[in-house]
């Protein structure tokens, strides 16, 4: 079946995309093949004097290039072969001796945007369905079809730069002021303004001034030797402190930027190849793509039988207005739900609601939101000390404090006021849903909605099925965390559930570090080393001592001795340390960026005989007994998949993306190095949280990874 419908009205040949049995349009070896053809034939029929370029997908104009294809290139001659096919594709385009316009009707990304390039105009639509940008370097590579090259000299070196190194995705309206498109055009009128526009462009009637005027300082940045090197020196610095060195293909691309910006674009299309290829073959690309695609099948997973139709959530309550009930109270109204949250303490409501100005006020800054969006969103939050508002909503949010009584007495209250069809969700982070769901009247319509702290930033929800939750409650639970933004794991009802159970015990096992005498410092420095976006002892200190103080004893009573807590830690909490949210914990904290280590923790251990253990052991140890976790709950039915532990880590906790998930990471290691690992672990230290797992025992006898493909 073909992508391309090629028409001729006049003078105009007009180029639509629609790959067959798809909902976007996407560059692969066929459809670029296909293009070319197409290319070839308007070069060829006489009176053709302009090509307009476009899509027949409503809000979809090409979404890239085929990912799975880079995924499958194993080799740099493979790579460049591959982009240098692209380019002579692309370059054909840029060379046609007519007027050329891309018709940007949606999203418009990578390979898209690059074919968007090579035409002569560009325009779209008003919509906010209009996505444009480069993002390949969040999948570890860059632009490979002469992105790097025309975009700067279109937009600008800085403004390129920026879109480049991110990864940005830019709206119609930004893409205008940008220069990247040169009009906007109403959706209902966009064919009929197109075709204007290009037999303006024929007639005369339309110049097209694409060089804004410069301000002074852009001027001296962009256009002189001086100021180019303040740019690339600026921008390296920012992208070291990003990625911290992890990821290469940003330093990559500025490096290719800077050798080439300014000279002729053959020259640095070659040098472009170079290293697409190189970054193409790496393992962070690999990784990063696996985690691309993971991310894409967590968005529409379907959990549950997909004839069962979810609940419509028109309002929503939450019950507890602290700092978790406060960012879910925000997260709601942003996504324009109507939300009434309930505190028995007045302070706690007035400081929920302006934490929520505040995050509002930050989006309005970043330009993400204008002020009229966000005083209307504030307005959707009301607040009370009393149930009432809640007859009303369509799901309630429990987010109390983590007291299984105090949890239970809500469900009961919830019960009374709530209409009969309600559906209730607990926030809880470690506590049994079935408990809080048999303290209600009906208890199919409780599940758990675990969101992870700052609310409005972590991407992951788990949603916490007990015996009890029915399809309908769970495909509502699922539904309603999907359509505000969540990357949706359902896991079973057990203490810690999935992601808590796993990263406590890599906490905990930091505090037994320091029991043994190891500086937090450098626990903290080798866990960022491995790519944590903070070190554990940091974390503690963020996640706030008595709350992580109680999750570890919740899972200490459930799990017994592997789980038992730290002798640190149970000290740290009867000093009453609260972690950052009290200026002091494991650090003490001195302004908004700066710590120090706390010397009265030093004082509770034997300081200085962690000097024996090597920076690797200490990694393995904190690093293992996650993985010995995590296979414990594959064991149990907690989840069934590795995928679920390795999307739930990564968007959860902030595992490194570069590392493909911990288990991806364990295949990589090697179940029986990891084995003889713990199995040293535990004869040295004689600690029974080391002991590995049935689960992994038997992975280890028979050689099996928990990933069945090879690893490259």
């Amino acid at each position: 079946m073909k992508t391309i419908n090629l028409k001729i009205k006049d003078k105009i040949a007009i180029l639509e995309f629609d790959q067959p049995d798809s909902k976007v349009n996407v560059l692969n070896s066929e459809s670029m093949q296909e293009f070319s053809l197409a290319i070839d034939e308007i070069t060829g029929k006489p009176g053709v004097e302009a090509l307009v370029i476009t899509s027949r997908k409503s809000g979809i104009f090409i979404a890239g290039a085929d990912i799975k294809e880079i995924d499958r290139i194993y080799s740099k001659e493979e790579a460049e072969q591959k982009v240098e096919a692209g380019k002579e594709i692309l370059d054909k385009l840029h060379d046609l001796d007519l007027v050329t316009v891309a018709a940007i009707n949606g999203i418009c990304l990578g390979g898209g945007l690059e074919l968007s390039l090579a035409c002569k105009y560009r325009v779209s639509t008003f919509s906010d369905k209009v996505k444009i940008g480069l993002p390949e370097v969040k999948l570890g590579i860059l632009p490979g079809w002469g992105g790097t090259q025309r975009l700067p000299r279109l937009i600008g070196l800085t403004r390129g730069l920026m879109m480049i190194l991110s990864g940005k995705i830019v709206s119609a309206k930004d893409a205008l002021k940008y220069g990247l498109v040169d009009r906007l055009f109403p959706e209902a009128r966009f064919v009929d303004d197109i075709m204007d526009f290009v037999n303006g462009i024929l007639e005369c009637r339309i110049h097209v001034k694409r060089r804004r005027r410069k301000k002074l300082v852009q001027k001296f940045l962009e256009d002189t030797i001086v100021g180019r090197s303040i740019v690339f020196s600026r921008a390296r610095k920012d992208v070291i402190k990003r990625t911290k060195g992890f990821y290469p293909a940003p330093l990559k691309i500025l490096d290719l930027i800077k050798r080439t910006y300014g000279r002729p674009v053959k020259i640095g299309s070659r040098l472009e190849t170079e290293v697409f290829s190189e970054l193409a073959v790496t393992d962070v690309s690999k990784n990063l793509i696996k985690v691309f695609f993971l991310n894409e099948e967590y968005k529409k997973l379907p959990w549950v039988d997909s004839a069962i139709e979810p609940l419509p959530v028109n309002k929503c309550g939450v019950v507890g207005a602290g700092i978790m009930g406060g960012g879910i109270a925000q997260l709601l109204s942003y996504c324009d739900i109507p939300t009434r949250i309930k505190d028995i303490n007045y302070d706690a409501l007035k400081h929920a609601l302006k934490t929520a100005s505040g995050i509002f006020r930050y989006s309005l800054k970043k330009g993400e939101i204008k002020r009229h969006q966000a005083e209307y969103k504030l307005g959707l939050i009301s607040s009370s000390v009393t149930y009432r508002g809640f007859e009303n909503a369509n799901l309630v949010i429990e987010s109390v404090v983590e007291n299984i009584e105090v949890k239970k007495k809500v469900f009961k209250e919830l019960s009374r006021v709530s209409s009969p069809g309600a559906i209730f969700a607990s926030n809880t982070s470690s506590l049994p849903v079935i408990e809080m769901a048999l303290a209600a009247d009906a208890p199919e319509r409780v599940g758990g909605l675990h969101f992870f702290n700052p609310v409005h930033r972590m991407p992951l929800v788990e949603v916490i099925r007990s015996d009890m939750t029915s399809d309908r409650t769970l495909a509502t639970l699922i539904a309603f965390a999907r359509r505000i933004g969540k990357v949706v794991i359902v896991v079973k009802d057990v203490p810690g559930f999935l992601i808590n159970r796993i990263l406590f015990s890599y906490l905990n096992e930091a505090g037994y570090l320091i029991g043994e005498g190891m500086d937090m410092e450098r626990i903290d420095r080798i866990a960022r080393e491995f790519g944590m976006p903070m070190g554990p002892i940091e974390l503690i200190d963020e996640v706030g001592i008595d709350v992580g103080y109680k999750v570890i004893k919740i899972l200490e009573a459930a799990y017994g001795a592997r789980m038992k807590i730290s002798p640190v830690l149970e000290k740290v909490k009867e000093k009453n340390l609260l972690g950052k949210k009290g200026k002091a914990g494991f650090y003490i904290y001195k302004g908004k960026n700066k710590k120090e280590p706390n010397p009265e923790i030093y004082r509770l251990v034997k300081h200085g005989a962690g000097q024996v253990i090597s920076e690797g052991a200490a990694l393995e140890r904190m690093i293992y007994v996650m993985i010995n976790e995590a296979a414990r709950c594959m064991d149990e039915g907690v989840t069934d998949r590795p995928q679920t532990i390795d999307i739930g880590m990564i968007m959860g906790t902030g595992f490194p993306p570069f590392r493909a998930g911990l288990l991806r990471y364990a295949d990589s290691v090697g179940i029986e190095n990891i084995v003889v690992g713990l199995k040293g672990f535990e004869k040295r230290l004689s600690a029974e949280r080391f002991r590995p797992c049935k689960y992994l025992l038997d992975m280890a006898e028979k050689k099996e990874r928990f990933y069945r493909e090879s690893i490259s």
